[in-house]
């Protein structure tokens, strides 16, 4: 955990502040009993009352100015956990967004959004204590021993006695809470996984009456958490009543030997009255100082797996001769590329080569898990390959930043994604200075214009979160809107045709060739007559190249190929 408090160097003036605050909060605490002791000696005893005012009006006072250095303590160690979690959220974000897909199979979707959310509130609320308690507990602690001792040197060893009693106490039940409340936050994670499949899987729940298992799921995740969460309450719950049975035990033994102290005229009436009070804040200081055993263990637990993100180097990374803007072109080259996917047992795709040309149509095609969809994470470089060379108009991809390679690709997924505001929003995502005139026509070759003309709002249409209120062929092609708005050298098309209609994906085709006379498109597909007048087909089988060339020579040269148009048109006949 103190490795995130680097983050607090803009606030180390308030901090200071705040230190300052405390200290002469703590001084006005530890001053007030003594006043009340010269009160009751010195003004009760012997009936002075100017000195009963005089004395109480100063206790008045400097109870005011403990209570403004507390005020104003509370609000600037307020604003620096805002603050600190403020900077620590975004070094957070921006991490993640620099990570790989590989960062994102290992650490998980689930897990990163609990660590930015939750494990960050956990540090933050924690710092806001620390600010306040671990600072003010010592002080109070030291400073109530001075003073009691100051009182009576004898009476103080019952204090002697107690205090490693107690400490004592607190470190027996916070040993035994800590573990749990460490793996409280990974219980957390399970939760949040199970919970977001619920939430994103919701059509495919309902379709298939598993409306009941999911339930059953959550409550399992929720139940562990739970009985996890109380098992560590009970725990820490005996904490307080122990404390309180000490501190009245204490309370207790003050009173009967100060009283024979007093009888014996070896103390008065007003130190012992300041000796009790000093006494309850040494064991007040020592129950706050049991409060942060309460919250470290799990703040601990967080910072460690928030450092776990912030310390994860990205498996991609731009070289530092990398180039940073890219020359106009696209003309893409595998040359023998072998990937595997981390810790997989063979390659995904062994030994690729093969060219996409400019003005041309390259298509790849082929079985589910035959690595089709892989081939296109490589040209975008989400994955570094392991062996071979990708080229894009004669420079090899890790030669180039990440920015300038994508700034060449309109890149479209396997999976339509949409964010949450408009329609020209969404398209314009693509490219943040896009006119007017060319959303619009971006999503008329994208077929997109007939159905957002049939909005009332047209193109200020908001789309609900995840694409939720548009069908899949309405998703895919405002998703094909997007990357074409970019007007980029190279389309990479990962099977975003699946969800159209024929008469669509037709049109959409031949609108695209039209637009795209001077760029490479790449596309991933499994319906023949999507790549059918493909310049060059590429045919995929288990991570390997089964056989290249277009559509008439591939039904004379490869098995693989003539095996998959017949199985689709016999399909296409029998609908």
């Amino acid at each position: 955990m103190i490795k995130l408090f680097q983050y607090l160097r803009p606030y180390r003036w308030s901090i200071a502040l705040v230190l300052l605050l405390i200290f002469l909060q703590s001084l006005s605490d530890l001053y007030l009993p003594t006043l009340m002791a010269d009160i009751v000696n010195q003004g009760i005893v012997s009936g002075d009352v100017s000195h009963i005012w005089r004395i109480g009006g100063l206790m008045l006072l400097v109870t005011a100015l403990s209570g403004g250095f507390s005020v104003y303590a509370s609000y600037h160690s307020s604003k620096i956990s805002a603050g600190f979690g403020r900077i620590v959220r975004g070094k957070t974000f921006a991490q993640v967004e620099d990570f790989s897909l590989q960062e994102f199979d290992k650490l998980g979707t689930a897990s990163l959004i609990t660590r930015t959310t939750n494990d960050i509130t956990q540090v933050q609320q924690v710092l806001l204590m620390m600010m306040r308690m671990m600072v003010s507990a010592p002080m109070m602690c030291i400073g109530g021993i001075i003073m009691a001792f100051s009182k009576d040197p004898k009476l103080s060893l019952v204090i002697v006695c107690v205090v490693p009693i107690l400490a004592l106490t607190i470190f027996l039940i916070a040993r035994k809470g800590m573990p749990l409340f460490k793996s409280i936050q990974f219980k957390i994670d399970k939760l949040n996984l199970v919970l977001r499949e619920n939430l994103t899987g919701v059509r495919v729940i309902r379709a298939f009456n598993r409306t009941e298992h999911e339930k059953k799921r959550f409550d399992a995740a929720n139940l562990d958490l739970t009985e996890t969460a109380v098992k560590v309450n009970k725990i820490m719950a005996a904490m307080m009543p122990m404390m309180m049975l000490i501190m009245n035990l204490t309370s207790i033994a003050i009173i009967w030997f100060g009283g024979h102290r007093i009888s014996t005229g070896d103390m008065q009436v007003g130190d012992l009255m300041a000796f009790l009070q000093y006494a309850m804040q040494i064991m007040f200081s020592l129950i706050m100082v049991s409060m942060m055993f309460v919250m470290v263990p799990r703040a601990s637990a967080s910072a460690a797996r928030i450092n776990e993100v912030l310390d994860t180097v990205p498996v991609i990374t731009d070289r530092d001769t990398a180039r940073t803007t890219a020359q106009r072109g696209g003309h893409v080259v595998f040359d023998r590329v072998t990937f595997s996917y981390p810790g997989a047992e063979k390659p995904a795709v062994s030994d690729i080569s093969f060219e996409a040309k400019i003005g041309e149509i390259t298509a790849i095609i082929g079985g589910t898990g035959s690595g089709k969809t892989t081939l296109a994470n490589l040209i975008t470089r989400f994955y570094d390959i392991d062996g071979g060379r990708i080229t894009v108009d004669g420079i090899d991809v890790r030669d180039m930043t990440q920015e300038a390679l994508r700034s060449k690709i309109g890149f479209v997924p396997q999976k339509a994604v949409l964010f949450t505001g408009t329609i020209r929003e969404n398209i314009a995502y693509g490219k943040e200075d896009a006119a007017e005139e060319q959303i619009r026509h971006a999503a008329e070759i994208a077929q997109a214009a007939s159905f957002i003309a049939e909005k009332p709002e047209g193109y200020d249409a908001v789309i609900s979160q995840g694409g939720a209120n548009l069908s899949g062929g309405q998703k895919q092609r405002l998703s094909i809107a997007r990357a074409l708005v970019r007007k980029p050298d190279i389309y990479v098309f990962d099977d975003s045709f699946s969800a159209l209609d024929y008469k669509t994906d037709a049109n959409l085709r031949a609108a695209l060739a039209r637009e795209t006379t001077d760029a490479t498109v790449i596309i991933v597909a499994q319906r023949v007559s999507t790549i059918k007048n493909a310049d060059r087909i590429i045919v995929m089988e288990e991570g390997a190249i089964a056989g290249i060339g277009n559509h008439e020579q591939l039904m004379e040269t490869s098995k693989v190929y003539r095996e998959i148009v017949s199985s689709q048109l016999a399909e296409e006949e029998i609908a």
